[in-house]
């Protein structure tokens, strides 16, 4: 089951209205003043964000899955050696 968090949203919010604000403007629909030009900015630097923190959430769980497997790896060859010399 995916487990999904407020700030996931947040970031896939904050990436539509971009989307969406982009789409706008290039129509012509969107007619802002120059100061508020730059909101979209703020909303790319919070997904920028949330992506490398995602990214070091994942780099984090890869490296634990390879310690695990290492590990097991160990007490398959300590099982191995067990079995040998009681044969």
């Amino acid at each position: 089951m995916v487990k999904i968090n407020v700030w996931d949203v947040l970031a896939w919010v904050a990436l539509a209205s971009i989307v969406v604000w982009v789409t706008l403007k290039i129509i012509g629909v969107i007619n802002t003043p120059p100061w508020l030009e730059y909101g979209p900015i703020y909303s790319a630097a919070y997904v920028a964000g949330w992506m490398v923190h995602k990214l070091k959430t994942v780099e984090q769980e890869i490296h634990e899955m390879k310690q695990f497997k290492q590990e097991t790896i160990k007490q398959i060859h300590l099982v191995k050696e067990n079995c040998a010399r009681k044969s």
